[in-house]
């Protein structure tokens, strides 16, 4: 298993295994283009991806621009292996040595992703969306929930 930053190439496989999710599906997969995940990995932030055997079979993606969590998947059949934990560390680590803003994401509630996001330290701060839950880091809470 590698963590390692998203390259163009990486992007059909993104796409793959966001695609390929079962939880905070796409209501309509054209939304999310080729286009604007390489705009998110190469302008408005950064991505990582886990290779296992030349297969990305998780990525995750931050955008500083609006100081959100753009993107955390991991394919189906590879969770329960830390592949989620690993690319949401080296992500917010990143992240918080670019910036000491708060960072946020939105998901679904009642999910394996809100009881990750919980247990992960994020606080919940409302709704977004049509009605994700809504969830913060600050850069405080980051430094004290990755000394544990």
């Amino acid at each position: 298993m590698i963590i390692r930053e998203a390259q163009i190439s990486d992007i059909k496989q993104i796409q793959k295994v966001r695609n390929s999710v079962t939880e905070n599906v796409l209501s309509n997969p054209d939304l999310v283009t080729d286009k604007d995940c390489e705009e998110f990995i190469l302008i408005r932030g950064k991505g990582w991806v886990c290779d296992i055997d030349g297969q990305i079979v998780g990525f995750s993606i931050a955008d500083l621009k609006e100081n959100n969590i753009w993107a955390l998947f991991v394919q189906p059949g590879f969770d329960k292996q830390g592949i989620g934990r690993k690319l949401h560390d080296v992500m917010l680590n990143w992240y918080f040595a670019q910036t000491k803003e708060k960072v946020w994401l939105g998901t679904s509630p009642n999910t394996r992703a809100e009881l990750f996001y919980r247990k992960s330290g994020w606080k919940e701060i409302g709704t977004h969306g049509k009605g994700e839950t809504k969830f913060e880091m600050t850069f405080d809470n980051w430094i004290n929930s990755s000394m544990l």
